[in-house]
């Protein structure tokens, strides 16, 4: 009995000894000894920058407007400086929409003084100047003298379209304001004031000396035009009056022997018998002496008549 359970206490650790083995074995196997590793120290390689790649824009979708609505800034740049610009104000653009100035409209064009009209505007500073214009209606111009506008020269054109408008705004409500004579564009001439006259608030009239008219309306205003609509073309005295005559300077040599203006025909022309006689008395003579001097006359050519006639006899 002892023999058989050394023998298997035996057989058990040979056993054991072959399990192990083999389990020593396939673990080499499935992990083999990996080689010592050295480690270098290597320098750094330059960085290389890589070219940016070159992007694909998106095709637009269809019906999208792909421009954007406000341009944008590049980042870092400095934003330029924006100064807003004033509305241009075209005045020939506001007649032309109202459509019942046609007339004027070729005036101002021919004399090109729209031009000087829409400078004077634009230069006139914020807060103060301006311009006011009265403006004609077509119906207005056809009241006139027919073949009036034609008998004007490029002068006097001029002068009738300044006489419409102030180097000044002036609103409805501000006629009341205004100090009589009016001085237009035209000028300061006597033969060329404007006088204006307000009632009831807002309704305004004036007068040229030949030509009284009204305000029936309002055409365009803001903070520097106003344009009204007159149912009159405003003529000033100067284009109705005849022109001055030059008043013509005396001759030198008649100026001592002209009368003066206080005595009459009858003394100026004693004065000038005077003159002429031998004698050189310059008094006047009695009627009775002129009438016996216009008989002896007579006599003596009826006494001359008759000699004549005894002769031929």
């Amino acid at each position: 009995m002892k023999n058989i359970m050394q023998q298997s206490l035996i057989s058990s650790s040979f056993l054991l000894l072959a399990i192990t083995f083999y389990t020593s074995t396939t673990l080499a196997q499935l992990s083999p000894i990996q080689p010592p590793t050295t480690s270098y120290s290597s320098p750094p390689l330059p960085a290389v920058a890589s070219p940016p790649l070159p992007t694909t824009a998106a095709a637009p979708t269809p019906g999208l407007n792909t421009v954007p609505l406000v341009p944008t800034t590049p980042t870092g740049a400095p934003s330029p400086t924006i100064v807003p610009k004033g509305p241009t104000i075209d005045i020939l653009n506001i007649l032309q929409k109202a459509k019942r100035f046609s007339v004027l409209i070729r005036l101002l064009k021919t004399t090109q003084l729209i031009n000087q009209l829409n400078s004077q505007l634009v230069s006139s500073p914020s807060g103060s100047g301006g311009l006011t214009i009265f403006a004609p209606e077509d119906s207005a111009f056809s009241k006139l003298k027919a073949g009036f506008l034609n008998s004007l020269n490029d002068r006097q054109k001029v002068e009738l379209l300044q006489f419409h408008s102030l180097a000044s705004f002036v609103a409805i409500s501000n006629f009341d304001t205004l100090t009589n004579p009016v001085q237009t564009q035209a000028g300061d001439d006597a033969r060329l004031q404007l006088n204006v006259t307000t009632y009831g608030g807002n309704q305004v009239s004036m007068a040229t000396g030949s030509v009284n008219a009204s305000v029936t309306g309002t055409v365009y205003t803001d903070s520097k035009l106003a344009i009204y609509q007159v149912d009159k073309v405003l003529l000033p005295l100067d284009l109705v009056l005849p022109a001055k005559a030059p008043a013509l300077a005396p001759a030198p040599g008649l100026a001592k022997g002209l009368p003066k203006a206080g005595k009459t025909n009858s003394s100026a022309l004693d004065d000038g018998s005077g003159a002429g006689s031998d004698d050189g008395d310059t008094k006047d003579l009695p009627a009775e002496a002129s009438g016996a001097v216009s008989l002896t006359m007579w006599v003596n050519v009826a006494v001359g008549i008759g000699l004549a006639a005894g002769v031929v006899l």
